[in-house]
Protein backbone atom coordinates (compact mmCIF):
# COMPACT_ATOMS: atom_id res chain seq x y z
CA UNK A 1 0.00 0.00 0.00
CA UNK A 2 3.00 2.28 0.88
CA UNK A 3 4.31 1.71 -2.65
CA UNK A 4 1.31 2.33 -4.50
CA UNK A 5 0.53 5.66 -2.42
CA UNK A 6 4.35 6.43 -2.88
CA UNK A 7 3.77 5.81 -6.74
CA UNK A 8 0.46 8.09 -7.26
CA UNK A 9 1.48 10.90 -4.90
CA UNK A 10 4.08 12.28 -7.25
CA UNK A 11 1.71 11.95 -10.23
CA UNK A 12 -0.50 14.03 -8.88
CA UNK A 13 1.82 16.72 -7.99
CA UNK A 14 3.22 16.67 -11.82
CA UNK A 15 0.10 17.42 -13.34
CA UNK A 16 -1.09 20.16 -10.60
CA UNK A 17 2.71 21.91 -11.83
CA UNK A 18 1.91 21.31 -15.56
CA UNK A 19 -1.78 22.97 -15.37
CA UNK A 20 -0.62 26.11 -13.23
CA UNK A 21 1.81 26.17 -16.27
CA UNK A 22 -0.51 25.89 -18.77
CA UNK A 23 -2.80 28.72 -16.85
CA UNK A 24 0.18 30.99 -16.34
CA UNK A 25 1.36 30.64 -19.94
CA UNK A 26 -1.85 31.17 -21.08
CA UNK A 27 -2.20 34.51 -19.05
CA UNK A 28 1.24 35.84 -19.82
CA UNK A 29 0.46 35.48 -23.63
CA UNK A 30 -2.66 36.91 -23.51
CA UNK A 31 -1.96 39.64 -21.51
CA UNK A 32 1.41 40.37 -23.51
CA UNK A 33 -0.63 40.19 -26.89
CA UNK A 34 -3.18 42.37 -25.99
CA UNK A 35 -0.75 45.41 -24.71
CA UNK A 36 1.71 45.05 -27.03
CA UNK A 37 -1.45 45.15 -29.62
CA UNK A 38 -3.14 48.19 -28.32
CA UNK A 39 0.11 50.13 -28.29
CA UNK A 40 0.58 49.25 -31.90
CA UNK A 41 -2.55 50.10 -33.12
CA UNK A 42 -3.54 52.99 -31.53
CA UNK A 43 -2.96 55.76 -34.32
CA UNK A 44 -1.69 53.36 -36.48
CA UNK A 45 -2.61 52.87 -40.19
CA UNK A 46 -5.98 50.77 -39.80
CA UNK A 47 -7.26 52.79 -36.62
CA UNK A 48 -7.78 55.79 -38.87
CA UNK A 49 -8.99 53.55 -41.42
CA UNK A 50 -12.07 52.08 -39.03
CA UNK A 51 -12.11 55.88 -38.01
CA UNK A 52 -12.73 57.57 -40.87
CA UNK A 53 -14.65 54.89 -43.06
CA UNK A 54 -17.34 54.69 -39.53
CA UNK A 55 -17.76 58.25 -39.97
CA UNK A 56 -19.41 58.24 -43.91
CA UNK A 57 -20.27 54.22 -43.85
CA UNK A 58 -22.68 52.64 -41.25
CA UNK A 59 -20.72 51.48 -38.39
CA UNK A 60 -21.62 47.86 -38.15
CA UNK A 61 -20.53 47.19 -41.58
CA UNK A 62 -16.99 48.72 -41.30
CA UNK A 63 -16.70 47.67 -37.69
CA UNK A 64 -17.22 43.79 -39.45
CA UNK A 65 -15.11 44.29 -42.39
CA UNK A 66 -11.96 45.51 -39.96
CA UNK A 67 -12.50 43.07 -36.98
CA UNK A 68 -12.31 40.20 -39.67
CA UNK A 69 -9.75 41.30 -41.58
CA UNK A 70 -7.84 42.12 -38.03
CA UNK A 71 -8.89 38.38 -36.98
CA UNK A 72 -7.56 36.53 -40.16
CA UNK A 73 -4.10 38.56 -39.79
CA UNK A 74 -4.10 37.61 -36.03
CA UNK A 75 -4.85 33.87 -36.75
CA UNK A 76 -2.36 33.74 -39.64
CA UNK A 77 0.39 35.36 -37.39
CA UNK A 78 -0.43 32.86 -34.89
CA UNK A 79 0.20 30.40 -37.08
CA UNK A 80 3.54 31.88 -38.44
CA UNK A 81 4.31 31.80 -35.53
CA UNK A 82 3.43 28.52 -34.20
CA UNK A 83 5.28 26.93 -37.03
CA UNK A 84 8.95 27.92 -35.66
CA UNK A 85 8.33 25.74 -33.06
CA UNK A 86 10.00 22.82 -34.65
CA UNK A 87 13.53 25.04 -33.52
CA UNK A 88 14.43 24.50 -30.53
CA UNK A 89 12.47 26.39 -27.75
CA UNK A 90 15.76 28.14 -26.56
CA UNK A 91 17.06 29.47 -29.95
CA UNK A 92 13.48 31.12 -30.91
CA UNK A 93 12.90 32.53 -27.42
CA UNK A 94 16.12 34.76 -27.50
CA UNK A 95 15.99 35.58 -31.04
CA UNK A 96 12.24 37.18 -30.31
CA UNK A 97 13.33 39.03 -26.97
CA UNK A 98 16.48 40.62 -29.24
CA UNK A 99 13.49 41.80 -31.63
CA UNK A 100 11.36 42.85 -29.34
CA UNK A 101 14.41 44.79 -27.96
CA UNK A 102 15.06 46.27 -31.35
CA UNK A 103 11.12 47.10 -32.29
CA UNK A 104 11.16 48.35 -28.82
CA UNK A 105 14.27 51.07 -29.08
CA UNK A 106 13.23 51.76 -32.54
CA UNK A 107 9.44 52.96 -31.38
CA UNK A 108 11.14 54.63 -28.59
CA UNK A 109 13.70 56.73 -31.36
CA UNK A 110 10.83 57.14 -33.59
CA UNK A 111 8.43 58.71 -30.60
CA UNK A 112 10.77 60.88 -29.28
CA UNK A 113 11.66 62.32 -33.51
CA UNK A 114 8.44 62.74 -34.07
CA UNK A 115 6.51 66.18 -33.71
CA UNK A 116 2.97 66.47 -31.47
CA UNK A 117 0.90 66.19 -34.68
CA UNK A 118 2.12 63.48 -36.53
CA UNK A 119 -0.66 61.40 -36.58
CA UNK A 120 -2.06 64.51 -39.24
CA UNK A 121 -0.16 63.35 -42.43
CA UNK A 122 -1.57 59.26 -41.71
CA UNK A 123 -4.65 60.23 -41.15
CA UNK A 124 -4.94 62.88 -44.75
CA UNK A 125 -3.31 59.63 -46.06
CA UNK A 126 -5.69 57.23 -45.53
CA UNK A 127 -8.78 59.58 -45.92
CA UNK A 128 -7.09 60.61 -49.72
CA UNK A 129 -6.95 56.45 -50.05
CA UNK A 130 -10.56 56.05 -48.77
CA UNK A 131 -11.81 59.10 -51.04
CA UNK A 132 -10.53 57.07 -54.09
CA UNK A 133 -11.74 54.06 -53.06
CA UNK A 134 -14.88 55.85 -53.12
CA UNK A 135 -14.88 57.35 -56.48
CA UNK A 136 -14.25 53.51 -58.22
CA UNK A 137 -17.69 52.60 -55.77
CA UNK A 138 -19.45 55.73 -57.68
CA UNK A 139 -17.95 54.56 -60.92
CA UNK A 140 -19.01 50.96 -60.84
CA UNK A 141 -22.47 52.16 -59.72
CA UNK A 142 -22.97 54.28 -62.93
CA UNK A 143 -21.30 51.47 -65.08
CA UNK A 144 -23.88 48.94 -63.62
CA UNK A 145 -26.64 51.31 -63.46
CA UNK A 146 -29.15 51.84 -59.97
CA UNK A 147 -30.28 48.45 -60.89
CA UNK A 148 -32.96 46.48 -62.72
CA UNK A 149 -35.95 48.15 -62.97
CA UNK A 150 -38.01 45.17 -64.76
CA UNK A 151 -36.91 42.68 -62.36
CA UNK A 152 -39.76 44.05 -60.10
CA UNK A 153 -39.82 44.66 -56.01
CA UNK A 154 -39.89 41.17 -55.40
CA UNK A 155 -36.24 40.89 -56.30
CA UNK A 156 -34.32 44.39 -54.44
CA UNK A 157 -35.86 43.40 -51.15
CA UNK A 158 -33.85 40.02 -50.48
CA UNK A 159 -30.73 41.52 -52.12
CA UNK A 160 -30.76 45.08 -50.34
CA UNK A 161 -30.87 42.06 -46.91
CA UNK A 162 -27.98 40.08 -48.64
CA UNK A 163 -26.06 43.48 -49.00
CA UNK A 164 -26.48 44.78 -45.40
CA UNK A 165 -23.74 41.53 -44.70
CA UNK A 166 -22.00 41.47 -47.95
CA UNK A 167 -21.80 45.33 -49.02
CA UNK A 168 -19.24 46.81 -50.74
CA UNK A 169 -18.58 49.20 -47.91
CA UNK A 170 -18.06 45.92 -45.97
CA UNK A 171 -15.42 44.49 -48.68
CA UNK A 172 -13.84 47.71 -48.79
CA UNK A 173 -13.38 47.56 -45.18
CA UNK A 174 -12.44 44.38 -45.09
CA UNK A 175 -9.37 44.53 -48.06
CA UNK A 176 -8.13 48.06 -46.84
CA UNK A 177 -7.95 46.26 -43.28
CA UNK A 178 -6.11 43.44 -44.26
CA UNK A 179 -3.41 45.20 -46.69
CA UNK A 180 -2.80 47.78 -44.65
CA UNK A 181 -1.97 45.01 -41.63
CA UNK A 182 0.00 42.46 -43.56
CA UNK A 183 3.65 43.56 -43.06
CA UNK A 184 2.74 46.05 -40.34
CA UNK A 185 4.57 45.82 -36.90
CA UNK A 186 1.68 44.45 -34.71
CA UNK A 187 1.74 41.70 -37.52
CA UNK A 188 5.40 40.59 -37.64
CA UNK A 189 4.91 41.12 -33.23
CA UNK A 190 2.49 39.24 -33.13
CA UNK A 191 4.08 36.13 -35.04
CA UNK A 192 7.09 36.46 -32.36
CA UNK A 193 5.03 36.45 -29.74
CA UNK A 194 3.35 33.11 -30.65
CA UNK A 195 7.13 31.82 -31.27
CA UNK A 196 7.91 32.41 -27.70
CA UNK A 197 4.47 32.13 -26.00
CA UNK A 198 1.25 30.20 -25.70
CA UNK A 199 -0.31 30.39 -29.22
CA UNK A 200 -3.80 30.00 -27.73
CA UNK A 201 -2.97 33.13 -25.21
CA UNK A 202 -1.74 34.77 -28.42
CA UNK A 203 -4.37 34.44 -30.56
CA UNK A 204 -7.21 35.88 -27.98
CA UNK A 205 -5.26 38.61 -26.06
CA UNK A 206 -4.53 39.56 -30.11
CA UNK A 207 -8.09 39.66 -31.15
CA UNK A 208 -9.56 41.47 -27.85
CA UNK A 209 -7.01 44.11 -28.18
CA UNK A 210 -7.79 44.65 -31.84
CA UNK A 211 -11.37 44.34 -30.88
CA UNK A 212 -10.53 47.63 -28.59
CA UNK A 213 -9.01 49.25 -31.18
CA UNK A 214 -10.88 49.33 -34.01
CA UNK A 215 -13.92 49.68 -31.24
CA UNK A 216 -12.78 52.69 -29.85
CA UNK A 217 -11.98 53.80 -34.22
CA UNK A 218 -15.67 53.00 -35.05
CA UNK A 219 -17.15 54.86 -32.01
CA UNK A 220 -14.98 58.06 -31.35
CA UNK A 221 -14.44 58.63 -35.45
CA UNK A 222 -12.42 61.42 -36.28
CA UNK A 223 -12.38 63.31 -32.75
CA UNK A 224 -10.04 60.16 -31.25
CA UNK A 225 -8.01 60.22 -34.58
CA UNK A 226 -7.36 63.82 -34.06
CA UNK A 227 -7.13 64.02 -30.13
CA UNK A 228 -5.00 61.28 -29.97
CA UNK A 229 -1.23 62.10 -29.59
CA UNK A 230 0.76 59.26 -31.76
CA UNK A 231 4.20 60.60 -30.32
CA UNK A 232 2.77 59.42 -26.92
CA UNK A 233 1.63 56.19 -27.54
CA UNK A 234 4.52 55.49 -29.48
CA UNK A 235 6.78 55.90 -27.11
CA UNK A 236 4.70 54.37 -24.14
CA UNK A 237 4.74 51.38 -26.68
CA UNK A 238 8.73 51.21 -27.16
CA UNK A 239 8.70 51.42 -23.43
CA UNK A 240 6.25 48.37 -23.27
CA UNK A 241 8.18 46.07 -25.84
CA UNK A 242 11.33 47.03 -24.02
CA UNK A 243 9.67 45.54 -20.48
CA UNK A 244 8.73 42.33 -22.28
CA UNK A 245 12.70 41.84 -23.45
CA UNK A 246 13.76 42.71 -20.24
CA UNK A 247 11.67 40.36 -18.85
CA UNK A 248 13.53 37.45 -20.47
CA UNK A 249 16.57 37.85 -18.14
CA UNK A 250 14.47 36.41 -14.95
CA UNK A 251 11.59 34.16 -16.78
CA UNK A 252 13.70 31.00 -18.28
CA UNK A 253 12.54 29.49 -21.72
CA UNK A 254 10.65 26.81 -20.65
CA UNK A 255 8.99 27.84 -17.83
CA UNK A 256 5.42 26.89 -18.69
CA UNK A 257 4.98 28.83 -22.29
Amino acid sequence: LQKGSSLVAPVHIVSEESADKTNLGFIHAFVAAISVIIFSELGDKTFFIAAIMAMRYNRLTVLAGAMLALGLMTCLSVLFGYATTVIPRVYTYYVSTALFAIFGIRMLREGLKMSPDEGQEELEEVQAEIKKKDEELQRTKLLNGPGDVESGPGTTIPQKKWLHFISPIFVQAFTLTFLAEWGDRSQLTTIVLAAREDPYGVAVGGTVGHCLCTGLAVIGGRMIAQKISVRTVTIIGGIVFLAFAFSALFISPDSGF
